[in-house]
């Protein structure tokens, strides 16, 4: 166990200088650190919430929206298919979680009751007495697509937040309907807060030129169409303008490839350009082109942006969109576009800010318990073990400039009780030394040599190290998979220190050590 094969020394040295280069950059700030060459390590420990401070959110998916849109959808198909079969009806609309219609030729219910079987897949008509047909959804479908759209909810949530530049962010489940949100280092949060408020459901309708907004106002909302407010048009009164606009959706926003911020070479005002992929250019080609000198109104969660008169076929797949925009306005309505639209509604339940001052106390704690942990482990060391001390004390500083230069690579991000784990580290990064040198020193005792001593030491010491690191080490592990947000934190550099502190303990203090043996050659040990 005394030699030590010259590729380990290699390996041991390499790793120790790599550790320092890693975790240099943390020695600078921010924008030095990203004015590094690129081919230079630059990334830094990223600071947790309640260290950097920023914003907390809480977040609900209304899922009833996602069932309570399928089922109108459901209803408009319904009406199509007994329209063309020429099937007379009645009463349709949604009763709770089901569409219901009632047939008036009761001798043509099961005729309807089959032409609308196919009509979704996760619904079987149920059809009662008197002609009355009732579509439901299952429990299970009801279930599955509240699974579903919290997912997407979370990835759509996601991608806007990227979008903004916010540096790891924490983005989770919790419960069935709900997100966590965590975004250290937010300066405004209200723009934060406007972007996921937004579903951002973008399609274009053709307005319903048989009626006026006044006469669907003032009577009834002829089937097939609905009234729509204006973003920032204002009629007479005040209020916002009105739009009488299909429910029929010509072409969709989820068939939308990219959009981007610009200005309008005619007005010089801001706008949103837009492109479409292959099907959705193809769509809206065809849209322009049959219904040349209509208006067209684009729509934006339930709301009409504009409605302009398609003057020309558009058969580019692009197009714009104008208004009476900031640059701001058109910079994040381009990003929600190109981060696609939430299935569902996100209602913030909590809100919480958290303030830098905090976090620097925070900070200035940890540091003051971290260095007074670590000088009390070094004296401790050196009274008690002398020389070996000062060796396990060397490798002791390696295995902090290697934890930060674990959590710089990883970018995981640092918490207050990821602090507290690197505290507790420091305290456990000593333990595979002082059962090796306690081991050392009874074989002295028993009378070996110094070299015999030291092999025997490790090599009886090695099984125990390892049972106790791997043991601590599959107890962070289950906290880091079952764990959220402070014990995810903790667990992380737990983890990393126990991997760290068993490479320093068992690989650089015998390197140490060996090193020490052979240049002076004692008779006796000094431990």
């Amino acid at each position: 166990m005394v030699y030590f094969a010259k590729w380990k020394v290699v390996l041991v040295l390499t790793i120790c200088a790599l550790g320092l280069l890693l975790a240099a950059p943390n020695l600078l700030g921010r924008k030095q650190a990203d004015a590094l060459p690129y081919w230079l390590p630059h990334q830094q420990i990223s600071l947790g919430l309640d260290l950097q401070g920023g914003s907390h959110l809480l977040l609900e998916v209304e899922v009833e929206a996602v069932l309570r849109e399928r089922l109108e959808s459901l209803v408009d198909s319904v009406r199509i298919a007994l329209r063309k079969a020429r099937i007379r009806y009645s009463g349709l609309g949604v009763d709770g979680h089901a569409v219901v219609v009632t047939v008036k030729e009761v001798s043509r219910a099961e005729e309807a009751r089959q032409l609308v079987l196919s009509l979704d897949p996760d619904t079987t008509p149920e059809l009662a007495d008197g002609g009355r047909l009732r579509l439901a959804y299952s429990e299970r479908s009801i279930r599955d697509r509240a699974i579903t759209a919290v997912e997407q909810s979370i990835e759509i949530v996601r991608r806007r937040i990227d979008e903004t530049g916010v540096r790891e962010p924490t983005i989770q489940r919790q419960g069935d309907d709900r997100i966590l949100v965590q975004l250290p280092g937010v300066d405004d949060p209200e723009r934060i807060k406007r972007l996921l408020g937004k579903t951002a459901k973008m399609a274009f309708h053709l307005l319903d030129p048989g009626t006026t907004p006044e006469q669907a106002m003032a009577g009834r909302v002829p089937p097939g169409s609905r009234l729509l407010p204006s973003t920032d048009e204002l009629d007479a009164g005040g209020r916002p303008r009105m739009y009488l606009v299909r429910k029929k959706v010509m072409v969709s926003g989820e068939n939308l490839i990219n959009a981007s911020s610009g200005v309008d070479q005619r007005s010089n005002q801001p706008v949103v350009n837009f492109r479409f992929n292959a099907v959705g250019g193809k769509r809206f080609g065809d849209v322009t082109k049959t219904n040349v000198g209509r208006p067209f109104a684009i729509v934006l969660d339930g709301k009409v942006i504009s409605a302009p008169v398609i003057r020309e076929p558009i058969l580019g797949g692009s197009g714009q969109i104008s208004g009476s925009f900031t640059f701001q306005e058109t910079k994040d309505l381009a990003l929600l576009l190109r981060a696609g639209a939430l299935p569902a509604p996100l209602t913030i339940l909590e809100e919480r800010s958290v303030g830098p001052g905090l976090g620097a106390d925070s900070i200035a704690a940890g540091k003051v318990a971290s260095v007074i942990g670590l000088i009390l482990v070094i004296v401790f060391m050196v009274v008690v073990y002398g020389r070996f001390g000062a060796m396990a004390d060397v490798a002791l500083l390696a295995n902090m400039i290697l934890i930060a230069a674990a959590l710089s690579v990883l970018q995981a991000t640092l918490t207050l009780p990821g602090i507290a784990g690197i505290v507790l580290t420091i305290g456990m990064a000593v333990d595979a030394n002082v059962l090796v040198f306690e081991r050392i020193r009874e074989e002295v005792r028993a009378g070996r040599t110094p070299i015999s001593a030291i092999d025997a030491g490790y090599k009886r010491a090695i099984t125990t190290i390892i049972d106790a690191n791997v043991t601590t080490l599959i107890a962070a592990l289950l906290l880091y998979q079952f764990g959220s947000g402070p014990v995810r934190g903790f667990a992380v550099t737990l983890s990393i220190g126990i991997a760290s502190s068993m490479f320093t303990a068992i690989m650089l203090t015998r390197l140490l050590i060996v090193t020490w043996l052979r240049r002076f050659r004692p008779q006796v040990l000094p431990i």
